[in-house]
Parts: structure tokens; sequence; C-alpha cells
């Protein structure tokens, strides 16, 4: 695609990995470094792979924009493609009755063909020209070409520019408004209440059944879960349950588990992003640095103490992300709770600097995850947009204007 406008040529182009990742990185870096300027901020380390953050996920393309007659690349955008659940029907049924002796109903997922664009950077030298929307809209028509429903992007409810590309010229509108809650890693180990929470690894297959009997209805659940839980980046599911329910040699796998459950359980998966990239946070003062460094010190000096230290986050850190948290029962935040010490101490023996989830603001469980505030993000958005129309909305809907749920299943691959 080339057109002309205000005498610059601009021409969009799917990336070529080899000859391409250099320029791209260098945008990248530019790109952040303008937007940063003269404040603290998070950098994002590719590790010389621009597709990192899209490899693994089911249909995924990566375009570039090359200006003037030299081609010098000026922009980039991702987008991947797959199935999700985005709402659900009640299903009853008269030959199956709760013990209240009423009819019982079952959700059954509705599903739709979903894309996502992430990564849009436009160089500084070059914005107002266009280029981001010629991105958006070679990308869209991508989407559309491969069935694509629905398409959607995420910011912070703070990034105006962005924002008003997408809702304004694209008509995407604001859909969803999860919170992303963020942890350091300490020098000192967790506690995992072992005294009173049992916590349980699962196989790919037995976290699958479990996922899918419990969560595929949730909004967001990707149809292809068995792939990601058979990711090299997937470090496992962990189940916990109230200390004595069960012990390693009686666990009964996931369908007799879920036939007869305990009184309260919680689920997480652990996703390693530090193979895929590292994050840095720069600009911080020297004082800034010197107090984080301080508490790290004490810390490991003084790890009985419990010092809530700051991990060395100015220079290249890994991050552990936490995906498919649910649970049930009283107990239940208990039972979260445990699992963020056992991910913690797992992030720990990695060397990685932080432990990250997202959840839907409204989230039962939210209040029950560990994070600090001040690396948390309360003010995220994803905005949604419908490819297209003319066919029929079914028991849905318009997707775009369904209400929200209790939670999301945010996918790592996206991450």
């Amino acid at each position: 695609m080339e057109v002309q406008e205000e005498l610059v040529m601009i021409s969009v182009r799917e990336l070529d990995l080899k000859k391409d990742s250099a320029a791209v990185e260098e945008l990248e870096s530019r790109c952040e470094t303008t937007a940063s300027a003269g404040k603290m901020s998070l950098f994002t380390h590719l590790l010389g792979d621009p597709i990192s953050r899209i490899r693994h996920s089911p249909s995924f393309l990566m375009l570039v924009a090359e200006v003037g007659v030299e081609k010098k690349i000026a922009g980039i955008i991702r987008g991947c493609i797959k199935t999700v659940t985005c709402g659900q029907k009640s299903i009853r049924s008269v030959s199956h009755t709760n013990k209240n002796g009423h009819d019982s109903a079952t959700a059954t997922p509705l599903c739709a063909k979903l894309a996502y664009i992430l990564g849009l950077r436009v160089s500084s030298s070059h914005r107002r020209k266009g280029i981001g929307s010629k991105l958006i809209k070679k990308m869209e028509e991508w989407f559309r070409k491969n069935g694509a429903e629905y398409s959607y992007m995420a910011t912070e409810l703070d990034n105006e520019s962005s924002l008003n590309l997408f809702t304004r010229k694209f008509h995407y509108t604001k859909f969803r408004t999860p919170s992303v809650l963020v942890q350091p890693v300490f020098a000192h180990p967790l506690p995992t209440y072992k005294n009173r929470v049992t916590i349980f690894k699962l196989t790919p297959t037995d976290a699958e059944s479990l996922y899918r009997s419990r969560f595929s209805a949730t909004e967001f659940f990707p149809s292809d879960i068995d792939r990601v839980l058979n990711n090299k980046l997937h470090l496992g599911t962990y189940v916990a349950v109230p200390a004595g329910s069960y012990s390693s040699e009686s666990w009964p796998g996931s369908a007799g588990f879920l036939s007869d459950p305990p009184e309260s359980w919680a689920v997480a998966s652990v996703w390693n992003c530090q193979e895929a990239f590292k994050l840095e946070i720069r600009g911080a003062s020297r004082a800034r640095r010197l107090a984080a460094k301080v508490t790290r010190v004490l810390d490991r000096a003084l790890p009985w103490m419990r010092i809530p230290s700051v991990p060395e986050v100015f220079r290249p850190f890994g991050m552990v992300f936490l995906y498919g948290l649910g649970g049930e029962g009283q107990r239940a935040g208990r039972m979260v709770r445990a699992l963020c010490g056992h991910a913690h101490n797992m992030a720990k023996e990695l060397r990685c600097g932080v432990v990250a989830t997202e959840v839907a603001s409204r989230d039962p469980l939210r209040l029950a995850i560990p994070h600090w505030d001040r690396l948390s993000c309360a003010d995220d958005v994803w905005c949604v947009k419908r490819l297209v129309e003319g066919y029929g909305d079914g028991p849905l809907g318009d997707w775009t204007k369904s209400k929200s749920g209790l939670s999301i299943f945010v996918d790592p691959r996206e991450v």
C-alpha cells in the first residue's frame, strides 16, 4: 500500500524479521524515550525479537511503515487473532435439580473470533502525518480477511492520544477497565501457609479439564487453552485447598475434584514472561536508587524480618505473570494469597523482579491479591470495536454493548 501525504511517501508492509529487527528496536527505544522525557517510566526490552509478545498466539502479524525514498521505518504495529468467550447463555435442565429441588441451569459459552492490537509506535519526527492511522487500517483489513468479528486494544486511562485515535477516528468504545496488580519479588520468601493450605500442581491435561469445566464461560477465555497450558512459557497450574483435604497420593484429578470440591479452593497458573521480554524502570533519581538498594541489603542480611525490599528494577528485570486466577468458598481469599506467595517464591528462584496479574475491577478475589499500589495500574482500559456487520447477533447481541461480568480471563500470550 503506497500513498502520498504532505509530500511524504508512506508504505506499509509486513515485517521482515531478519532485515527489520535492528531498526524496529531503535524505533521503539526512541519512542519510549520521547514519551517518558523527564519522568520515571517503564521500558520493555524485547530481547532482539520484535514479535516476542505475539508469536505464541494462534495467528499474528506485525506491520512496519516506511517513509521517503530511503524507506526509513517510522511506524510499527502488531496484531493477533484468537477465538474467545464473549458471553454465555443459560440452559435449564429438568433432569438435573439442585439441593433445593429447583431446575438447574448450566452456563454455555458464546464465542467470537477476537483480534488484538498492540505495540503501535510512530517516530516522533513523523507524527501527525497519518502513519498511525494507515497502520491501524491495514491491520484491521488483515483482521477482517481472517474472519475476526471484533478488535480490541488496551492502554492506560490517561493515555489521551492513543484513546482519542482509537475512539474518535476508528470508533472503538471503552469496554472493560481491569486492574494490573504488581508485587515486587523480595529477597526473602513469602509464606504459603502450609499448616492451613495445601497446594497441588496439576498436569496440563488436568488443568485444561478444570479450566474448561469452571471457567470456559468467563469473558475472554481462549478456546485454545490447551495450547496455552502446554506452551514452554507456562510454568504450571496450581490448586490451593484447605490443609488435610487431600494428600499428594489422594488427589482425585480435576473431574473428581470438581464433582465434590472442598468448601473453599483457588486455582492459578504461572507464566514466565522473562523468556519473551524484560522490563526496566528508567528516570529514577539517585536518591530513589540508593533507598531501594538499602532495602535490598537489609532484606538479604535479615531475611527473618521480612523487610519489604525494592528489587533491582532500574536495570532489565524479568516478570512472572499469574493468570487463570479463580476460586470458590468463604476462604477462597486465603487460598489465593497462598498461591500468590507460591508464585512469588517461584519468581524469586527465577531471579525475576516482579509478579503481576490482571483482573476485572469488580473481581471478588481482587482484594486478596498482594500488590504495591505504586507499581500497579488501576486505570487500565480495554477498547473494543465490532469489525463485521450484517450478520445475526444470536443470543448474545452486540458484544460491544454487553455489560461486564465479575471476572475476565487474561491470556498471558498478550501481556
